[in-house]
């Protein structure tokens, strides 16, 4: 009765979007669209800092940052305008079409030069007050004896390095609207950056010149098309990868004298790896259970000698593999998971127990207490005959840490047949025997990972709604709050219909209201971008 009455309270909540981040470009979507608007090569980007991971979007610029910015695009520039009018680079055609006839009116020709090249790096048709601005960026150059072709660069410089191209920001809105649909050209914009990491191309701008991309109908099937296209890896690349934990994988550190198969090309296999598996299930449009328990995986020669599949797969690419072992297959089985789980020298029950917690089936696992010492601060004159597993034990004598570790420590034994990089094993280093048996609260008995899969797989309704959530908050770059509750529990029914198949969830989430709408908030719009 008190689970009903919450349930009426819920749905009592007004409809709210939420409001709309104005956030920068990623390192990652900065580079993504300086390819595709100027043709150069993403690298050109390197020098900018990774992003902190778990911090979210960020929506500042430090200076250091803007110096870099402007930097990259002297560079970019110096390598698509040619400094001679009379020999224009192909790029620089395109960009700014042929120079205007002697005699002509030059500045009514880079009026139209800015228009276009603005709507293309804005994601949106400027302004009159923003094409204004640019045309006092060319009067300067020609001012300053500067030839046309130069002038445009200066204007192009402009443009790349506004806040109108480095951040993505919602249409001008009236100060307490309420709330209001977003624009087809933000539609397009957000829906770009989501599972393309870039700007929208030409076909998603036509529709918004149309006004045609706010359909659902054609949003969905945008949604199909764009998934296609080997472009989608980004939505792997940006969600995916933060889901498994894997966004870090590349820098982190393992013992090289105990593993020295972990090279970069390792640890590139074992990420691309996990990239083709989710890929596969969301381009064939897979139940998403599948995630825990799929049959297949890729792999290439090295990576297939972790799954001790040697002389079974051969060469340096990697290609689909059906698995026979029902211990592997899908996200747990994964070395690339496993071992980002793991701590540099030996497997770790308790972080893969967390993960398995909070990353696959969404429960909050609370920081462990601050006077708890490591394993390896044990007395190692009392522990030295013990196994991993009596080791890690010890914990639950401690009442503090008794309860998560109830939880938690039979999870991670569970998948202790696997050592710190993902090789199957049946012995400990010293010589013990792995256990890996357990008993989850409620009565749940195993004995191996593949029975622990199983187990997991019977909470398809928790797993379900973790994916749903973590989709949504990625795609409104936002933690979520209030009334998205009530849109989750929208998003799981369409999701269950059709028997739990990742584009529907994506098309789903796409169409919702939080991402098709926002809250304009009552005391004034979100911060306006200024032109200067």
């Amino acid at each position: 009765m008190f689970v009903d009455w919450l349930t009426k309270i819920k749905f009592l909540s007004p409809k709210d979007p939420g409001l709309f981040v104005i956030r920068r470009l990623t390192k990652t979507e900065y580079a993504n669209t300086l390819h595709d608007l100027l043709g150069v090569d993403p690298a050109i980007a390197g020098e900018l800092p990774d992003e902190v991971s778990g911090a979210g979007y960020l929506n500042s610029l430090s200076p250091l940052q803007l110096e870099q910015c402007l930097a990259i695009a002297n560079k970019a520039l110096d390598l698509v305008v040619s400094p001679d009018d009379a020999k224009p680079t192909e790029m620089q055609r395109r960009l700014f079409g042929e120079p205007p006839p002697s005699g002509a009116d030059e500045r009514a020709a880079a009026r139209e030069v800015a228009r276009s090249l603005a709507r293309k790096a804005y994601r949106r048709p400027p302004s009159q007050d923003e094409l204004d601005v640019l045309l006092k960026v060319f009067d300067l150059g020609r001012e300053n004896k500067l030839a046309y072709s130069a002038s445009l660069r200066l204007m192009l410089k402009a443009i790349i390095v506004s806040p109108q191209f480095l951040f993505i920001t919602p249409a001008e809105a009236k100060p307490g609207a309420g709330v209001v649909r977003l624009d087809d050209y933000q539609l397009a914009s957000r829906l770009s950056y989501l599972l393309w990491a870039t700007m929208p191309d030409d076909q998603l701008m036509a529709l918004a010149d149309n006004g045609k991309l706010s359909e659902p109908a054609i949003l969905k099937a945008q949604v199909k098309r764009m998934l296609e296209d080997p472009r989608s890896r980004a939505l792997f690349d940006g969600f995916g990868a933060q889901w498994l934990g894997l966004e870090n994988f590349a820098g982190k550190t393992y013992d090289a004298a105990q593993f020295p198969v972990i090279t970069r090309e390792q640890r590139s296999a074992m990420y691309d790896e996990a990239r083709l598996f989710f890929e596969s299930i969301v381009r064939e449009n897979r139940n998403a259970m599948n995630f825990i328990d799929a049959d297949y995986t890729f792999l290439n020669e090295p990576l297939a000698k972790i799954y001790g599949l040697e002389g079974k797969v051969a060469g340096p690419e990697m290609r689909r593999v059906q698995l026979t072992d029902a211990n592997r297959g899908g996200i747990l089985g994964m070395p690339g998971v496993l071992a980002a789980t793991s701590f540099p020298n030996r497997t770790s029950p308790v972080k893969r127990g967390v993960w398995v917690l909070e990353q696959v089936l969404g429960d909050h696992v609370p920081p462990a207490p601050p006077d708890i010492p490591a394993l390896e601060k044990q007395d190692q004159s009392k522990v030295a005959n013990l196994t991993l597993r009596q080791r890690t034990e010890l914990h639950r004598t401690n009442a503090v840490c008794a309860n998560c570790h109830q939880m938690l420590d039979p999870i991670g034994f569970g998948l202790e047949n696997f050592d710190a990089i993902g090789r199957w094993r049946e012995r400990e280093e010293n010589g013990a025997a792995i256990d890996a048996s357990g008993e989850l609260p409620g009565g749940k008995r195993f004995s191996s990972p593949k029975e622990l899969k199983a187990i997991i797989s019977e909470r398809r309704e928790d797993f379900s709604r973790n994916l749903v959530e973590r989709l949504l908050a990625y795609a409104l770059c936002r933690k979520l709050e209030g009334y998205d509750e009530i849109v989750v529990d929208g998003l799981m029914q369409d999701f269950a219909a059709d028997e739990y198949r990742m584009q529907t969830l994506i098309s789903a989430v796409v169409t919702s209201y939080p991402f098709t709408h926002r809250r304009i908030p009552a005391a004034g719009p979100e911060k306006k971008i200024s032109n200067d």
